[in-house]
């Protein structure tokens, strides 16, 4: 069986799950849809028989399709999502799901109205190493985790602004929340400082914060510090280190070192990550069989409450209790 796909937004994130489709023996993508109509023009060239629209609609009515490719920027989630809902296709969408808690709640209703297969964009969740690491934690008393975004501004405009990207905890530094939430646990309740230090003053129009950390405390009784910055003019860390009571894992994008009192042992993941989550959703759809698939869209509804109430906590001074 081949799965037809469509696609809505074509930029970068797109391209890498295109990258990968193309490998993905009985998966082709028969639909484009972005505003700018030269660059879904230009995609729909890459595939045998693919068209290209500026109109959602026009997309899902006009070709037959098994599942839906979402990679819109936060502020642009919502007419996308409610369009392929309604006519009952899965969709894997980019994180994040939006901008607040509102539109991704309303999402999820109807989502779970239709019964869809879902997946959402945490490709961490898909390395080899985020698994080996959740492995030797069941063996373990967790103490508490630090997590790290450390880097620059990503110039694109809508990023730069809260209204186009939420700020950097929840465009961004949303992949250790989630990473921290599948090998560490639930958060119960955060607490958020950000600030403004360059990067207003650097950039036209940039109203981000530039540094922030948000403390969190977990249902198993653990906390967790995750810190973010966009203002440096270097790549540093990204990624979480956990602490417990054999000793300390530290999980870097496909690598994982584990330090016991013993020995160091370093594991690096084969695979590439955004592959193995494109071949879990194809795989979905030809079988109806989502166990592959690591976040689905209920599941992701939860990571993405964590970074709005940080912003919350931020603006308010307060911690923010999750329900």
């Amino acid at each position: 069986m081949t799965v037809k796909l469509g696609f809505i937004g074509t930029g970068g994130i797109a391209n890498n799950h295109l990258s990968n489709l193309s490998s993905i023996e009985g998966a082709t993508v028969a639909a484009f849809c972005d505003i700018q109509a030269e660059r879904a023009e230009r995609a729909a060239r890459q595939w045998d028989d693919a068209r290209a629209y500026t109109r959602i609609a026009d997309m899902l009515d006009d070709r037959k399709l098994d599942g839906i490719y979402i990679c819109l920027p936060p502020m642009a989630h919502g007419e996308a999502e409610r369009s392929v809902i309604e006519r009952g296709l899965p969709f894997l969408v980019e994180k994040p799901l939006g901008i607040d808690n509102e539109l991704p709640q309303q999402i999820l209703r109807q989502v779970e109205e239709k019964k869809l297969i879902t997946s959402v964009g945490y490709h961490w969740r898909y390395q080899e190493s985020t698994r080996r690491a959740r492995e030797i934690l069941a063996g373990c008393e967790l103490g508490m985790a630090l997590g790290y975004w450390m880097g620059g501004m990503p110039m694109v405009p809508w990023w730069r602004v809260m209204e186009g990207s939420g700020g950097q905890f929840i465009e961004q530094t949303t992949h250790i929340v989630d990473l921290l939430r599948y090998v560490c646990g639930e958060v119960t309740e955060v607490y958020a400082a950000y600030g403004h230090r360059v990067m207003d003053k650097k950039v036209e129009g940039a109203n981000v914060p530039d540094v922030g950390t948000v403390t969190m405390k977990m249902a198993n009784g653990s906390v967790a510090t995750i810190s973010n910055t966009c203002l440096l003019p270097v790549g540093h860390h990204v990624g979480l280190d956990i602490y417990t009571d054999q000793g300390v894992l530290e999980i870097r994008g496909g690598n994982l070192k584990e330090i016991v009192r013993e020995r160091t042992t370093e594991y690096r993941s084969r695979a590439n990550a955004y592959h193995v989550e494109d071949q879990a959703f194809v795989h979905a759809l030809r079988t109806g069989d989502p166990s592959r698939i690591l976040s689905d869209y209920a599941d992701a509804v939860k990571t993405h409450a964590i970074t709005v109430a940080a912003n919350e906590s931020a603006r308010s001074g307060k911690p923010v209790r999750l329900g």
